[in-house]
């Protein structure tokens, strides 16, 4: 049908794939959540109006062809009057997280960003690319915020001081988005001479610029970006572009970045469609919606088991701060990746999170383990992009702003014998079962524990009593670097961490994955971060190795052919675990 023709053509351009059928899934095919937002983008531009949750729910191309709605001028989409993310911003949950994790001092998050390093043309132009961020000043509201702090009445120092820096910056936070025309670009945009450095001066110069970038970026004041041009003369450049974690997150690049080019070129930019101001009204207003407070006990059940420590001591925000973190990197081959994104979810109709946790949880009880600890079960921080379409009539495919939520989440995969994990026995896939259910059973994907953490006083104490999850996990999705050495892909320069280095640390081990579409296949890479002075190196790389080798095991379990099967949140009919795999393994014998 026409429907199937423009979403098979639409799967394959946001996946990468020469030719999509309609029986194929988008999750089967190596999709993900943020690649789930990006198709629905898409399908709009095209004329069809579907949701991510109908992407998880309706997974085939014929299937979601056939739930698909026409573009129509009554669209679900609430349209906002022209200046509605023009204001005050609610705090949101991530904000309060991040209130909470310096003691409300906004002066440790000054330089608090996320960054990107692009490959430019020799003539950017500085003229050109200052004219074409004001573009994209203008046109996405978030990156023009500011953060006003109300000082508490006892404190000492006056507003100005503290802006300076020299105040503690504790207070009520208040975000506040400033109108169009108020931030000028010539403001963010620096150029560096750059011309016929080698490649070790270039990395010497650009971690310079780039430190001294961040020590410019201060919310409080409203800077909130920072572009840095190295200009090589005739030959290909860098830009640097550097802004604050309160105004983008993962999601906001893959819209900023295309828009940044768009603009630069002296195209038009899509618009927007809910703002972020409305979307953040419309969460925190959830907050105190009763069928929140029904997910109290839920959240309760997952925080309030059984303490398991990773180091010997608990977090020190005095000590264990971001400058004393230590990271190591590792990367799965295109071997183990592809089928690892793409063969396993398939067999047991999960998703790549449900496949990540399982193995994670299972290299993180195996430490413990060695450790003398006991049991399987593991707490996990679990940090997603916050963009579900839990609000009627919202579209923020193309908003750019800091929607990231996190949640905790208690996984026990059982016990796994080690030399069963690293030969792909049969346990693993019970493991990746149970882990499967038990992500089923969190309540809308998440986003109420937020809610109810920082924005029900009642709650909140409730929930803060428990200790708290020792590792975070965020999984970033699959992207695509560009053709290497081309104009705007990535460049393969190094840059400092994103964190300022004041900051308390939140976690004793942060493990952020990412999927990189190579020319030689998908390669997933992760990074792990610890505070220096709670784990040894040796440990955490043991660790990785660990969750590397169970994730080896598990695409080895499926490579065997009779892996699989389906769980009882699959199905429409009350059966448990034992029963549906009665029934699969009597089927298979069948055939």
């Amino acid at each position: 049908t026409p429907q199937e023709e423009v979403l098979a053509g639409l799967f394959a351009e946001v996946l990468g794939l020469e030719r999509v059928g309609v029986d194929d899934g988008f999750f089967d095919l190596g999709g993900d959540s943020i690649i789930a937002i990006q198709l629905v983008a898409r399908a709009r531009r095209a004329g069809l109006v579907i949701s991510p949750r109908e992407v998880f729910q309706h997974q085939t191309v014929e299937r979601l062809a056939a739930i698909a709605r026409p573009v129509t001028d009554d669209d679900t989409v609430e349209n906002e009057p022209p200046g509605s993310g023009v204001g005050p911003v609610p705090v949101t949950p991530i904000m309060a997280w991040l209130r909470e994790r310096v003691g409300g001092d906004a002066a440790l998050i000054s330089g608090f960003h996320q960054s990107v390093l692009l490959r430019t043309p020799a003539g950017l132009g500085l003229d050109r690319l200052t004219a074409a961020w004001q573009t994209v000043v203008d046109h996405h509201d978030m990156l023009r915020l500011r953060l006003d702090v109300d000082l508490d009445k006892d404190e000492d120092k006056d507003r100005d001081e503290d802006r300076d820096g020299d105040g503690n910056g504790q207070g009520e936070w208040r975000p506040v988005v400033r109108p169009v025309g108020d931030v000028r670009a010539d403001d963010q945009v620096v150029r560096v001479d750059a011309a016929g450095l080698d490649a070790d001066k270039l990395g010497a110069v650009i971690t310079e610029q780039a430190l001294a970038a961040r020590d410019r970026l201060d919310p409080r004041t409203g800077a909130v970006a920072q572009l840095v041009w190295f200009d090589a003369g005739p030959a290909q450049g860098r830009l640097l572009v550097m802004l604050h974690h309160l105004v983008v997150d993962g999601v906001s690049w893959r819209v900023l970045l295309p828009d940044l080019v768009t603009a630069w070129a002296g195209g038009a930019l899509e618009p927007v469609g809910t703002s972020f101001r409305r979307w953040a009204q419309r969460l925190t207003a959830t907050a105190s919606d009763p069928a929140r407070a029904e997910e109290l006990d839920t959240w309760l059940d997952i925080v309030e088991g059984p303490e398991q420590r990773i180091a010997d001591r608990a977090l020190d925000p005095r000590v264990d701060i971001a400058a004393r973190a230590r990271s190591l990197s590792l990367r799965l081959p295109a071997d183990v990746t592809g089928p690892l994104l793409t063969d396993v979810p398939a067999a047991f109709h999960a998703r790549v999170d449900d496949v990540l946790l399982t193995g994670l949880a299972l290299a993180v009880a195996q430490h413990r383990k060695r450790r003398g600890g006991r049991g399987t079960s593991v707490l996990i921080d679990v940090e997603g992009h916050g963009r579900d379409d839990a609000l009627p009539g919202v579209d923020v495919t193309r908003t750019v702003g800091w929607f990231t939520s996190i949640h905790p989440v208690r996984l026990d995969p059982g016990l796994v014998d080690p030399a069963e994990i690293r030969a792909g026995g049969p346990a693993l896939g019970a493991a990746l079962k149970k882990v499967k259910e038990q992500l089923r059973e969190i309540p809308g994907n998440g986003i109420g524990y937020g809610l109810l953490r920082y924005l029900d006083p009642a709650a909140a104490e409730e929930l803060a009593e428990p200790p708290s999850a020792q590792v975070a996990f965020n999984y970033l999705g699959r992207v695509a670097p560009g053709d290497e050495g081309a104009d705007w892909s990535l460049a393969p320069e190094e840059t400092p961490p994103g964190e300022d280095p004041r900051m308390p640390m939140a976690h004793v081990l942060e493990v952020n994955a990412v999927t990189r579409d190579l020319p030689g296949g998908p390669e997933l890479s992760a990074t792990w971060t610890w505070p220096d002075r709670l784990l040894a190196e040796d440990e955490v790389r043991e660790l990785a190795e660990a969750w590397f080798t169970a994730l080896r095991g598990l695409a080895a379990h499926v490579a065997g052919g009779s892996a699989g099967g389906f769980t009882p949140s699959d199905l429409l009919v009350d059966l448990d675990q034992g029963e549906i795999d009665k029934l699969q393994e009597a089927w298979r014998r069948r055939r």
